[in-house]
């Protein structure tokens, strides 16, 4: 009997709003630039790179690049992706107790 896997892509399980800001929290939690550009192409591919890079203003093949694991991508891109996908980035003192 031979089983047949695939590769588990994230994109597919960010259904809600609610899932994909989870979801980047957690990565920019880890400090890690190339994890969260990564997080952010995995919530763009949920909610689709041709309407996002329509949004933006970039084109797709360019946030498909940028926004991977390998991707290095600017401020600037980051913040037009982010307030494209409808998500806020906002900064807590270290240590302070989190927002529920």
């Amino acid at each position: 009997m031979t089983k047949t896997t695939r590769i588990w892509d994230p994109a597919e399980h960010l259904q809600t709003d609610e899932e994909m800001a989870a979801y980047l929290e957690a990565a920019l939690e880890e400090g890690d630039a190339s994890l969260v550009a990564a997080a952010l192409g995995d919530i763009a591919r949920s909610k689709g790179m041709s309407q996002l890079a329509r949004e933006t203003g970039l084109g797709r093949e360019s946030l498909y690049k940028a926004l991977s694991p390998s991707g290095n991508p600017e401020f600037a891109t980051i913040l037009r992706v982010v307030g494209a996908l409808g998500i806020r980035l906002h900064a807590v003192p270290v240590g302070a107790k989190p927002v529920a």
